[in-house]
């Protein structure tokens, strides 16, 4: 047994004699950054481990996680300024302390902060700075660290590593401003320009590599504990990247640009009855010809790095695969955008020849067409179903437990949904609907709690996943949300504390996961 340098922990070999998708399984949906931590953001540390210990005990097999970049614009992670890169506030400080590259000293500023959610106003530049300083140290002294293994990272990683480095380094040193405000010459990536920034932002460059080091080496480690108590993890790749991002700057021919780097058209959805003026996200359209002319070379890399870090993979927005809604760049809103054909089962079929049967999840919510659903169904592709959709008084929607099949991931909600609780208190709004959840869950019997009879049906259907977001096991409130569509604040923030995580709690999910056959039959030698 080794023990990975800068994790803290011992690295295990990978135990997974069962695939995961063979048999019945539930999780937990819970980010990285919602662990507890006393540092003011959850990180690959303690906490990351102890969760994983909780999920041993109440034999789920799936942690699903957030997008795991650098975090842009309101600090999503759907919003990141590299696709490949890992979030450097994710990097847990323990194993630095351990190392000699950090003192208690240097943290004192983290543990000011709340403990209850994410000050990122104040966590962000706080961290980055307890980062910064362990750098420093580790240039002034290299024992910490053997230059061979950084090395190798970097080499192994240059593909990606060192544009996002230099991109990285010019950001900070243009105030933070996106990158086609910068000098024409690094704009274009006009090569004389490139190497002169590389020569003139060296250090910078080594801190960034450093930093995305550290995050691979706590990621890897945290992995390998998972896979040895038999969790997978289960990761989540937006179709789209951010318009101020190192993939774009890096790869502006592989999307709708004009001579200055600035979008002609971006993403986003056409209006509908939620959204009438329907959602303009911004990101920059791929141009798929080039693509497929390169054979999905920049894809095929994306699919595989995010493979290399989790086991599953849901695919966002997979409706975009099949036909995308693109809207001029000048336009304010969405109304006025076309549709316009994607890849299609070409591109899936690219990636499949390159990289083997592809563990997708397709996120098939919102409308859907029958050529959408082709397209998933052609590589057989679990979709999604959400719980708190379900509820219309009409039998027959898909979203009903009763109505699953067994190929889909099943949830009471997601990242973008009010917790069960929240959405029972202040979202069924129409008398219809709540009558009939009301009937459905079997409400009237007391001390039946909406969010636990959720779960329970969820747990009880033939979908083979179930996924649930740990506010909904705990039964919070609204006031424990992640995320709200189309608000520019108040998202992303919210983290569990270590009393929430109770005993009654655990007990009912491993109660829940053995009555319902998601258990792993254990043999007598205990594999």
């Amino acid at each position: 047994m080794g023990e990975c340098l800068l994790s803290g922990v011992p690295v295990l070999p990978d135990q997974l004699p069962v695939p995961v998708d063979s048999r019945r399984v539930s999780g937990i949906l819970l980010h990285i950054t919602s662990l507890p931590s006393s540092y003011g953001i959850g990180d690959l540390g303690p906490a990351a481990y102890g969760f994983a210990d909780f999920l041993t005990r109440t034999d789920q097999r799936l942690w699903q996680v957030l997008p795991l970049g650098p975090t842009g614009f309101g600090a999503s992670p759907y919003s990141s300024t590299s696709t490949f890169a890992g979030s450097p506030l994710l990097i847990s400080p323990d194993p630095l302390v351990e190392y000699g590259l950090l003192t208690q000293d240097d943290l004192a500023p983290l543990r000011e902060l709340p403990d209850d959610h994410v000050d990122y106003e104040r966590v962000s530049p706080r961290k980055l700075e307890v980062l910064r300083t362990a750098f420093q140290r580790f240039e002034a002294d290299r024992s910490a660290v053997s230059d061979a293994d950084l090395g190798q990272f970097r080499n192994d990683h240059a593909d990606w590593l060192d544009d996002y480095a230099l991109y990285a380094a010019l950001k900070e040193a243009h105030d933070g401003a996106p990158w086609t405000e910068w000098d024409a010459p690094l704009v274009h990536r006009e090569p004389d320009a490139l190497a002169q920034a590389r020569e003139t932002h060296a250090e910078a460059i080594r801190m960034h590599v450093f930093w995305q080091y550290l995050f691979h080496r706590q990621w890897t480690a945290l992995r390998s504990y998972c896979h040895a108590r038999g969790i997978r993890l289960f990761g989540d790749l937006p179709i789209y990247v951010a318009r101020d991002s190192a993939d774009v700057w890096a790869h502006q021919d592989l999307f709708k640009l004009d001579d200055n780097g600035e979008p002609t058209v971006v993403a986003g959805v056409p209006p509908d009855y939620f959204s009438p003026e329907g959602q303009r996200w911004g990101n920059p359209i791929y141009r798929w010809d080039k693509m497929k002319n390169n054979d999905y070379e920049w894809w095929k890399r994306r699919m595989q790095h995010t493979l290399d870090r989790v086991d599953l993979v849901r695919l966002d927005h997979f409706r975009g695969f099949d036909a995308y809604w693109e809207i001029p760049a000048e336009a304010e809103t969405a109304v006025n955008g076309e549709w316009a054909e994607g890849p299609g089962a070409h591109f899936f079929s690219e990636l499949s020849d390159d990289l083997g049967e592809l563990p997708v999840i397709a996120e098939d919510l919102g409308i859907i067409t029958d050529s959408v659903e082709d397209l998933r169904d052609e590589f057989g592709f679990p979709g999604m179903a959400v719980m708190q959709f379900a509820f219309e008084d009409d039998p027959t929607n898909p979203f009903l437990p009763h109505n699953y099949t067994r190929n889909l991931v099943a949830y009471s909600g997601t990242h973008d949904n009010n917790t069960t609780m929240g959405w029972w208190d202040d979202d069924l709004s129409s008398e219809s609907a709540r009558a009939y959840a009301h009937e459905y869950l079997d409400l009237d019997a007391p001390d039946r709690a909406v969010h636990e009879q959720m779960l329970r049906y969820l747990m009880a259907s033939v979908a083979d996943r179930i996924v649930l977001p740990l506010q909904d096991l705990l039964g919070l409130g609204g006031e424990a949300r992640m995320n709200t569509p189309g608000e520019p604040s108040g998202n992303w923030d919210w983290r569990v504390t270590s009393e929430q995580l109770t005993e009654e709690a655990e007990d009912f999910l491993a109660t829940l996961t053995l009555t319902y056959g998601r258990a792993e039959t254990r043999t007598g030698d205990g594999e």
